[in-house]
């Protein structure tokens, strides 16, 4: 599993996870496209924003591997902001490649497209 250094391993001053610390030796957990529907906590609203942020500032446009990011946090982004690379898709590699939709992104999370966002 590919450690990506210097990625956030967390929302700053909550408890929402970024990355997972070790591979799980049954496999990972595989990514599934969660509703977000408009009911929503704000915290949690801001977990998926700081999480948005902390993807486009790592990676920007380019393709990146899954690793050891969090599996329920990138859930909520996959499908829409976060899309696969590969097809077919595997969602329960680490190596899986996934890709930012710049478009999707900066009608998601208009803040941190134009780089106005602060953690």
């Amino acid at each position: 599993m590919l450690k990506h250094r210097g990625f956030p391993s967390r929302l700053p001053g909550t408890d929402y996870q970024f990355t997972i610390r070790r591979a799980n030796p049954k496999g990972a957990t595989p990514l599934v496209a969660r509703e977000r529907y408009a009911d929503r906590r704000p915290a949690d609203r801001r977990a998926d924003e700081g999480f948005m942020w902390a993807l486009w500032e790592h990676f920007g446009e380019e393709e990146f591997e899954r690793g050891n990011l969090d599996a329920g946090r990138l859930s909520w982004l996959f499908g829409r902001e976060v899309v696969a690379v590969e097809d077919p898709f595997d969602p329960v590699s680490y190596e899986a490649l996934l890709r930012i939709d710049v478009e999707q992104m900066r009608r998601s999370f208009p803040d941190v497209y134009n780089g106005t966002y602060s953690a």
